[in-house]
């Protein structure tokens, strides 16, 4: 089944994004299977075939050349009554074949093992191993392979959970068919829901374990956490405390692409949370993907910390029409300027002044900003139509209406706060201070809400530099 490209689906419905990949109609979830050959970069992703909602989980799959553009191929790997494919991993093997390692679930036992398919026309069509399934301990619970070649051992490295153990356990294959356990991490770091999705990939001269759980996210529901340490080809040894990668509310089930040709880490995660996903008001799809995000480790602090930077590929998007501003004086209050419709990348530099609170203001309502008092950069607002549970500023739920992410520890631009928002749509991402921080939201506003503005509470502030980007993708 070939779909109309991603590139072709305009956003007709209020909540249809420009630039983050969705589906042309039915439900999406985990990225899956994410991997580059021959000039194209794949996405696979969790899709229901037949409707809105999660079920019949298969493996939809787009491809791009640039990680901004799009084109939606349709189903690769298809559900069956005697198997759902679950998530997981894409590998190109020695002899230049594609192939998928993925969780078979089984519905008439409920159990779950890994599996293989086939492909040697660049993930356009799948062949089932006839041996199915090359790993299975007899598990309800275990699930999610991330798959990549170990050079330094000369193997294939498979990261794959015990969910509810809250362990990742590694094993080790020289022909992706026979695999032998290594040893397994965990319980570690938050442990207050279910394990899902690891990933496990060096970075700047470290070994980084990545985790999503649901619940006991930053925000409420489901979230991301990491480790940092070292990997010998056998065990992973983390010398850190784990750290949220996201604070906002709407990230989850980070996978980075294996065999990309520059040698940089990119990944992509699922632009939703389990708490709500089944309600966003979207129609005829439902689910999308976060922008790709370019990964780097650096020393904040006295620890590695993992910073988050769209692609530059984003930055070729740019209108020419861009607005820009310097040397703004900020009085208490808020101040408004309307914007051009569509897609934005705002960039703005802050210095406090008298403020205990200044920032952005998006959607008419949502703030995006540095709050001198708490010592935090934070994301709140009372959109209508957001379909959230509210949350205090230490993460956990509240009673009051809207949405509220905060991140402590944040480091400001000298004494200032450095902002890079893309808004698109429902999908608002917030890079604070060169990735440092960042918040990744799904705030269903009123259309047409095309203004952006400024605050100061209790006092004044300064804005050093602001541009904001129209962002135009090219149309098929």
């Amino acid at each position: 089944m070939h779909l109309p490209p991603q590139q072709g689906v305009r956003p007709c419905a209020p909540y249809r994004p420009q630039l983050h990949y969705t589906p042309a109609r039915n439900w999406m979830n985990d990225p899956n299977g994410l991997v580059w050959h021959d000039g194209e970069y794949h996405l696979f992703y969790q899709y229901n075939p037949y409707g809105n909602d999660w079920g019949n989980m298969s493996w939809g799959h787009a491809v791009s050349t640039d990680l901004v553009h799009w084109e939606e191929l349709g189903v690769a790997i298809e559900a069956t009554d005697d198997e759902h494919v679950f998530s997981g991993s894409a590998v190109i093997d020695h002899d230049g074949t594609m192939v998928a390692v993925y969780t078979s679930y089984h519905p008439a036992s409920g159990l779950q093992a890994q599996s293989l398919a086939r492909s040697t026309d660049r993930g356009r069509t799948w062949t089932r191993h006839p041996g199915n399934p090359v790993l299975d301990i007899g598990s309800k619970e275990f699930r999610d392979p991330k798959v990549f070649w170990y050079g330094q051992g000369g193997y294939w490295v498979m990261a794959v959970v015990l969910a509810l153990e809250w362990k990742v356990s590694f094993y080790r294959s020289d022909d992706l068919l026979s695999w032998t356990w290594l040893s397994d991490f965990g319980p570690a770091g938050s442990v207050d829901g279910i394990w899902e999705v690891p990933d496990l990939f060096e970075l700047d001269g470290r070994w980084v374990l990545v985790v999503s759980l649901n619940p006991g996210g930053p925000a409420g529901g489901s979230g991301v956490q990491y480790f940092v340490g070292r990997f010998d080809g056998v065990t992973f040894t983390s010398d850190w405390p784990a750290a949220w990668v996201d604070h906002g509310r709407d990230f989850y089930a980070a996978l980075s692409w294996n065999n990309t040709p520059d040698g940089r880490r990119r990944w992509i995660g699922w632009m939703s949370n389990w708490a709500d996903a089944a309600t966003h008001p979207t129609d005829p799809w439902r689910g999308a993907q976060s922008l790709p995000r370019e990964l780097l480790l650096e020393d904040i602090g006295g620890r590695p910390c993992l910073v988050q930077r769209p692609v530059a590929a984003l930055q070729a998007l740019r209108s020419p029409d861009s607005i820009h501003v310097a040397g703004l004086d900020i009085p208490p209050g808020v101040l408004f300027r309307s914007v051009p419709e569509g897609a934005l990348e705002i960039t703005a530099e802050f210095a406090p002044g008298t403020a205990e609170r200044f920032g952005l203001v998006i959607h008419e309502g949502v703030r995006i900003g540095y709050d001198i008092v708490r010592g935090e950069a934070f994301v709140e607002g009372t959109p209508s139509g957001r379909h959230a549970a509210p949350l205090s500023a230490d993460g956990v739920r509240s009673s009051t209406d809207g949405v509220r992410s905060s991140a402590d520890g944040v480091r400001r631009s000298g004494d200032g706060l450095r902002l890079t928002v893309i808004v698109d749509a429902s999908c608002v991402e917030v890079f604070s201070d060169r990735g440092q921080i960042v918040f990744t939201e799904q705030i269903f506003a009123e259309p047409g809400s095309a203004q952006v503005g400024l605050f100061a509470d209790s006092g004044t502030a300064l804005l050093r530099s602001a541009a904001i980007h129209p962002l135009r993708p090219k149309r098929a």
